[in-house]
């Protein structure tokens, strides 16, 4: 089995598809726990232009989020700080974490889903 490195994305390369991902932009997607019954994603950019895209309307949505978590959308908390690049996403767990149904205690497994939401092209 070969492993890849945490910020590899795990998707189809920018080239093979007219709309790049999140993952593809962002130099990095985590997901950790925002306390016991909270998760937080995080998109870390290391240029204006990948916040930019990342940030603008319509990319990042309490909607686009839910559906992809299957969370209300009402509870997705979504947070652009754009001093220092990064847009925080948060919304309430489905177990609490260490519960008997919880699978990812830390929840450091759940960027994927985010990771694979697809971008705006450029514009220009």
């Amino acid at each position: 089995m070969t492993h890849r490195p945490a910020t590899t994305p795990a998707t189809t390369p920018t080239s093979d598809r007219a709309t790049p991902t999140i993952g593809e932009v962002a130099e990095l997607v985590r997901s950790k726990n925002a306390g016991p019954f909270w998760q937080t994603l995080d998109v870390f950019c290391d240029d204006d232009e990948s916040f930019d895209r990342i940030a603008a309307d319509g990319v990042l949505t309490p909607e686009r989020v839910g559906a992809a978590y299957r969370v209300d959308p009402e509870l997705v908390k979504i947070f652009r700080m754009p001093n220092i690049r990064v847009v925080k996403v948060s919304f309430p767990r489905r177990f609490a974490s260490g519960s008997v149904l919880d699978r990812d205690v830390h929840a450091g497994q759940q960027h994927i889903p985010l990771r694979n939401l697809t971008v705006a092209p450029p514009v220009g």
